[in-house]
């Protein structure tokens, strides 16, 4: 299994870091599978899976329960798990007791925490506590309220300078990891080069050190709206789908199930029990 130490060296070597967000065992398993360098169980399962229109509703709970399913289909994969909604807001024991159960229930390696501010005090008290800790700036979901929506960050001068900034503090405050979300691929080369730690790209162009997609975007498992930086590689919704159109008509007319599909008792058994063997 990767370490904080294995991500560095893939940066310093040029090695790009490629990172899934998955939500359960079967995700999971196919991701690490497939040779991810690590995996994201992140709070975005709120919308892609649960139902939500945002990440706001998803509470630790919800956490717990992906990242111990994620960590079931990936034993031996570096797995990362988003903080949900104001668990880091408010004081730090509560933030310190959901981060316990996460590493210490859930198995998983290392916390993500959105935003900047008071939060890179909270990085920097996690990570001396022991806690590997990745960040989170540009376009932050759980913040999508205050940003006044899914927009790009970092577009003007001010914004940019801003976002240079934060991103240093973030290293500076222990962060092993940056993820940049929806940034111009500038700004996003830019803080690539000047921090020492990897920055993973969603939205952010080819010049970071690493890659994140969410599984379901990758695969095609979704039928709604696709984001500009997303790469689809195929649309598994679309076999789904014709799989359970042919499950509904088989049933419906009688095709299905099958003898081949159906369990038997001897003869013998059947007459005692029915005074004759049941018609086929």
């Amino acid at each position: 299994m990767k370490n904080v130490g294995s991500f560095l060296k893939m940066k310093q070597d040029s090695d790009p870091i490629a990172m899934m967000t998955a939500y359960d065992a079967p995700a999971a398993k196919a991701a690490a599978e497939a040779g991810v360098d690590l995996i994201l169980v992140g709070d975005s399962a709120g919308m892609v899976v649960q139902g939500y229109d945002s990440t706001i509703p998803v509470t630790l709970e919800d956490m717990l329960l992906h990242s111990r399913a994620a960590r079931r289909g990936a034993p031996d994969t570096f797995i990362v798990t988003d903080l949900p909604f104001l668990t880091y807001a408010g004081d730090f024991s509560e933030t310190l007791a959901a981060v316990k159960k996460l590493l210490q229930d859930a198995g998983v390696q290392a916390v993500k925490i959105e935003g900047s501010g008071e939060t890179f005090t909270v990085i920097e008290r996690l990570t001396a506590a022991g806690v590997p800790v990745m960040a989170h700036l540009g376009l932050t979901p759980q913040s999508v309220g205050v940003l006044g929506g899914y927009k790009v960050q970092g577009k003007t001068e001010q914004a940019a300078n801003q976002l240079i900034d934060e991103a240093i503090e973030a290293e500076k405050s222990g962060a092993f990891a940056l993820v940049l979300e929806c940034v111009p691929w500038q700004l996003a080369d830019h803080i690539s080069n000047i921090l020492t730690i990897p920055v993973i790209g969603i939205g952010a162009g080819h010049k970071t050190d690493g890659q994140v997609l969410v599984y379901h975007d990758v695969v095609g498992y979704t039928d709604g709206f696709v984001p500009k930086f997303v790469k689809q590689y195929a649309n598994v919704q679309s076999v789904i789908k014709k799989a359970l159109e042919g499950y509904v008509e088989d049933v419906k007319s009688g095709s299905f199930p099958e003898e081949s599909h159906a369990f038997t008792m001897d003869e013998e058994t059947a007459v005692k029990l029915y005074g004759g063997t049941p018609a086929k």
